[in-house]
């Protein structure tokens, strides 16, 4: 498979692919996730569940509705992700002492160890994006705007407007 770099944008036509945001949000986010694979492979971990990962390193023990508001991901969505991290024996699920109704997560011993194995993957991605650092953080403070302005659209029910291909 051949990677080429997009053409120029087509300013005359709001349709042009190369114009479209989506597009280049989809090809990037494919394409990092990619980078990241061979480092989490032999952590035995895929993407979405590296996220979930960080997520209970940073803020354990969570209940499984916190840890989905945490990833932008809905409970349906978390399910499969954290019985699959539980089989792998890197977390457990249960009651929350304080309030039964909660269904709280909490990394074993080996999830925790698992946190000094992954703390040479964001260096390694950097490396292999050969990106500068302060341009990764540019991106990453344009990208949390663009996640703020898109769910404020959904909340509100915004549809269409702006510019083409925006």
């Amino acid at each position: 498979m051949t990677q080429t770099t997009p053409a120029a944008p087509d300013l005359e036509d709001p349709l042009a692919l190369e114009q479209q945001v989506c597009f280049a949000l989809s090809v990037a986010a494919r394409n990092v996730v990619a980078v990241y694979r061979p480092l989490l492979e032999p952590m035995g971990l895929t993407h979405p569940q590296y996220l979930v990962m960080l997520a209970l390193w940073q803020h354990e023990p969570v209940s499984v509705r916190e840890l989905s508001r945490l990833l932008l991901l809905d409970p349906g969505t978390m399910s499969p992700l954290l019985k699959r991290l539980e089989v792998a024996g890197l977390l457990v699920r249960g009651r929350d002492r304080s309030d039964e109704r909660v269904l709280a997560v909490t990394l074993t011993d080996r999830g925790r160890a698992l946190r000094d194995q992954a703390e040479h993957i964001p260096p390694a991605v950097v490396a292999k994006l050969g990106m500068g650092l302060e341009e990764l953080t540019a991106l990453h403070d344009s990208l949390t705007q663009v996640i703020a302005a898109s769910q404020a659209a959904l909340v509100d029910g915004r549809v269409g407007g702006g510019a083409a291909g925006h």
